[in-house]
């Protein structure tokens, strides 16, 4: 691709691969098909049929997990006669006992909060998309929030580090998983597919078209 062509697209028509920084004139692709970077090969546009819809329901799907799990048995242990249960919310709080309150709010907001703000502003910018109306006021910014919040949901990683940890200490002790780790453990297969239907030049085009039809 030559200068001469992307200068004469203008910054709208642009598109820089977020791993490698090239640019590239954007041109979206058919439903179904992807434009993928020629230098890193990362995928730039990947829309797909019918995504605001079921991005929004995967939304509304966390939210819902989150909320139920966060007071929900996580693990029961049992060692030596003696047992211990505990929700996601009182091992979070458990810091705060040695006055690392700072440290249980971030391990808390990291888990949840941030999750559970990214669901609800996917669901403030999408849900007038899905239904065909004008996107509500900050809209722009709202979208923009949830992507900055992307590298800070935690909420598998968790998972994945209390699966680890489960592993070391499971010849030791009894334990047992309450429902709440079960549904952090469908968390994560909700957070890749929803990530895997997120188009992020997509949802801006939407957004973009939206406003300068004013419907």
């Amino acid at each position: 691709m030559d200068s001469r062509t992307i200068s004469e697209s203008g910054l709208d028509g642009l598109i820089a691969c977020p791993v490698c920084d090239a640019l590239y004139v954007a041109a979206t692709p058919a439903t179904g098909e992807r434009a993928v970077c020629e230098r890193c090969h990362t995928v730039l546009i990947a829309p797909i049929r019918g995504a605001i819809f079921r991005i929004v329901a995967l939304a509304l799907t966390i939210l819902i997990l989150l909320f139920s799990s966060l007071f929900m048995p996580f693990l029961r242990v049992d060692a030596a006669g003696l047992s211990h249960s505990a929700s996601i919310a009182e091992a979070a709080l458990s810091f705060s006992r040695s006055h690392m309150v700072i440290l249980s709010l971030v391990t808390l907001s990291f888990i949840v909060f941030i999750p559970l703000a990214r669901a609800m502003l996917l669901i403030y910018v999408l849900a007038p998309l899905m239904f065909g109306r004008r996107p509500l006021p900050g809209a722009r910014r709202a979208f923009r929030w949830s992507e900055a919040m992307r590298p800070w949901s935690m909420a598998e990683i968790f998972v994945l580090g209390v699966g680890v940890a489960l592993v070391k200490i499971v010849a030791m002790v009894h334990v047992e998983l309450g429902a709440a780790f079960w549904m952090f453990a469908l968390l994560v297969v909700v957070t890749v597919f929803q990530d895997g239907l997120l188009c992020r030049w997509s949802i801006w085009a939407e957004l973009d078209a939206a406003e300068a039809e004013g419907v």
